[in-house]
């Protein structure tokens, strides 16, 4: 009884090592046909690396500001009695906008004028008795004064009537109507907003380490979110004379032509400065960089060997250090040299050392300068 148990454990030990024998052989098979296993490669598209000499710029944020911006409103106190624009309208320098009511002022200059006429006739009369001896040197005297007086009554109140006639400061664009007709207007009251847009100015600020590359007169492009035109450009027309101690930035202002109105004052745009200094940058499409937070990277095309030491087209990955961008462009200040080639779309399904196939049949935009369609 005893003899057959143990055969039967044998028997049973040896089935058990050969089953784990042939599994052992069938892991270790697909285990080193998996090592071997090569993707299918990945079609993309490749530019050949070029230097190029891409003007130095600096960026910064800019507000937009009128070259000449003020709040009409009213210069003395009285009723509206005409409103001789509409909100939004294009004024001329001079032009009237609101007339105060005079009745008063102008009853009062009537009797000032009628005061001045009797002054007039009273020194002729006077005038004439002094020629003849018949009256006193201080009566000619005092009838001069009472002429002068009389004059002066009257041009004070035609400037009242006159300050009861605003008018624009200059020409320009006017705002939203804050005043209505009937209207009791005290002195300083704000009547509408007044704002001159050609040219107009760009204020920015630029840190303090920049300002030996600033000069007055360097050129400067202008972009805004939702406006029509390509980059409106302009000239540095002042730098401040001071710099602000708690950013240590200073403050620098652009003038630029705005005969369309596009730019608006309080505006927020985006800001380069042309400098006059060149930089050599390798210029790649945006399509090209693949961004991420521990650094942004490109993907180089070469020949890579595989497991089995057969070669294979792959793709390296390389981190960039980015500079500015043109267009479509991005600039690459250092990482990649001249010549390699250069994976341009496709990036975000690669990884290194992955097999790709190129096919450069259709391009991703590449233009320094592009003029979208619906722009």
């Amino acid at each position: 009884m005893a003899k057959r148990m143990v055969l039967m454990l044998a028997v049973m030990a040896a089935f058990i090592g050969i089953v784990g024998f042939v599994k052992f052989r069938g892991i270790k098979a697909a285990g080193e046909q998996s090592a071997s296993f090569q993707p299918p490669p990945e079609a993309v598209t490749t530019i050949v690396a070029r230097q190029e000499d891409w003007q130095a710029t600096l960026g910064a944020i800019g507000t937009v500001a009128a070259v000449n911006g003020v709040t009409v409103s009213a210069d003395l106190p009285g009723v509206v009695r005409k409103i001789a624009f509409e909100s939004g309208d294009r004024v001329d320098d001079g032009e009237v906008l609101v007339l105060l009511d005079t009745r008063q002022e102008q009853a009062q200059l009537a009797a000032a004028k009628a005061r001045l006429d009797l002054a007039r006739l009273n020194i002729d009369r006077i005038r004439g008795l002094r020629e003849q001896g018949i009256n006193s040197q201080m009566d000619f005297d005092t009838a001069v004064a009472e002429l002068r007086q009389a004059e002066g009554i009257v041009e004070e109140i035609a400037a009242t009537i006159e300050r009861k006639t605003i008018r624009a400061p200059f020409s320009g664009i006017l705002g939203i109507r804050q005043a209505n007709l009937g209207q009791y207007l005290t002195s300083g009251d704000p009547i509408v907003p007044l704002q001159s847009h050609d040219p107009i100015y760009v204020n920015f600020g630029v840190p303090q380490q920049e300002l030996g590359r600033l000069r007055a007169g360097g050129e400067v492009r202008v972009a805004a979110e939702g406006l029509p035109d390509a980059d409106p450009a302009g000239r540095i027309s002042a730098i401040d004379s001071i710099v602000d101690e708690a950013t240590r930035n200073v403050r620098v202002q652009a003038t630029l032509d705005n005969p369309k109105g596009r730019l608006r004052p309080g505006m927020f745009v985006t800001v380069r400065v042309m400098l006059e200094a060149r930089d050599s940058v390798v210029a790649l499409p945006a399509s090209a960089i693949s961004y991420a937070p521990y650094g942004d990277s490109v993907f180089i095309v070469e020949d890579i060997k595989g497991p089995d030491g057969r070669a294979y087209r792959g793709v390296r990955q390389q981190f960039v250090k980015l500079g500015g961008a043109r267009g479509d462009q991005v600039a690459v200040v250092s990482g990649i040299a001249p010549g390699a080639e250069v994976v341009t779309s496709g990036v975000f399904k690669l990884r290194n050392g992955a097999s790709v196939e190129v096919n450069n049949e259709i391009q991703p935009a590449n233009d320094p300068h592009p003029a979208p369609e619906d722009n």
